[in-house]
């Protein structure tokens, strides 16, 4: 088995979206998320995770210690069950008997809550990374719903404002017979941003990792190849062409970190080029990081 994390990273996602919708706002049309006071463009940290998380799906495919416990279409209690089943409770029975069996098994297991915690752990990834709310365990009386994970992202904001663009599209193929006798084709729209860079930063803390969830060396070099490769297993019409441009991992000597988060990402220097008005590429911009004058016990990874 890998060996725990023991050094705590701070990393930032650079990346960029042409002719696309990076991440649309459902309370508003579908419209690409903005800043409404400075136009800055937006994506959420739940868009960059659910990219993670089918990276992972797609590569390791349900194997042993990597499945994926937020999924679409999959009941959440569903995987809770599992958890269930490994300890001794028959879940082919009514709630209230489930909830019955678990409060006889806690009366001869007071490490019962940490046993199944630690059970959804090695088995799904996203629980060992990102931490999850399990609500089933919480209604069985059990104190294990919530791991907190030692991965936290936040939102991606662009580098400089952004102007979404709806554009009008036509589809030849009609709905109905009685479309047909009235219309060709049928017309529709889509929202677009014709290019936007965005910086995305993380946190991950060997300390949770060790007392927690388990997060490995292993995990570690998965999250990185998952986080560079997010887009490639993701391409589609709506979302344009997207692509990770840099990752920047700042690597501590010490498992609770030897500067603050926010010194290292200053390092970071992102500008568009002197003859550059409007960017529509990322070499519009001039990217670099300042290594010279890293705290000491910091270490700048550029993938």
């Amino acid at each position: 088995m890998a060996e725990v994390i023991k050094n705590k990273y701070d990393f930032a996602i650079i990346f960029d979206v042409e002719n696309g919708n990076p991440n649309g706002d459902p309370d508003a049309g579908n419209m690409p998320r903005i800043d409404p006071e400075t136009g800055y463009g937006i994506v959420t940290d739940v868009c960059l995770k659910r990219k993670i998380r089918n990276y992972v799906e797609t590569a390791k495919e349900d194997e042993k210690g990597y499945k994926i416990y937020i999924k679409s279409g999959v009941p959440l209690n569903k995987s809770d069950k599992t958890a269930l089943e490994y300890v001794g409770v028959d879940t082919n029975v009514a709630d209230d008997k489930i909830k019955s069996q678990v409060k006889e098994l806690k009366k001869g297991n007071a490490e019962l809550d940490l046993k199944i915690r630690d059970f959804m752990c090695a088995n799904f990834f996203d629980v060992r990374t990102f931490g999850a709310v399990m609500t089933t365990f919480v209604s069985n009386g059990l104190n294990c719903g919530q791991v907190r994970g030692p991965v936290q992202l936040s939102f991606a904001r662009s580098v400089d404002p952004v102007l979404p663009q709806e554009v009008t599209i036509t589809r030849c193929a009609i709905t109905t017979e009685k479309d047909a006798e009235d219309k060709n084709n049928t017309m529709g729209n889509k929202f677009i941003i014709p290019y936007g860079l965005y910086v995305a930063e993380g946190y991950i803390s060997a300390n949770l990792a060790r007392k927690v969830t388990g997060f490995s060396e292993d995990d570690l070099e998965l999250l990185w190849n998952a986080i560079v490769n997010m887009f490639e297993f993701d391409h589609a019409a709506a979302r344009g062409k997207m692509a990770v441009r840099k990752l920047v991992i700042f690597k501590h000597d010490s498992e609770l970190g030897n500067a603050p988060s926010y010194k290292l990402f200053e390092k970071i220097n992102i500008n568009k080029k002197e003859n550059v008005t409007v960017p529509r590429k990322f070499a519009d911009y001039d990217f670099s990081v300042d290594t010279d004058t890293l705290p000491s016990g910091v270490e700048c990874i550029i993938k």
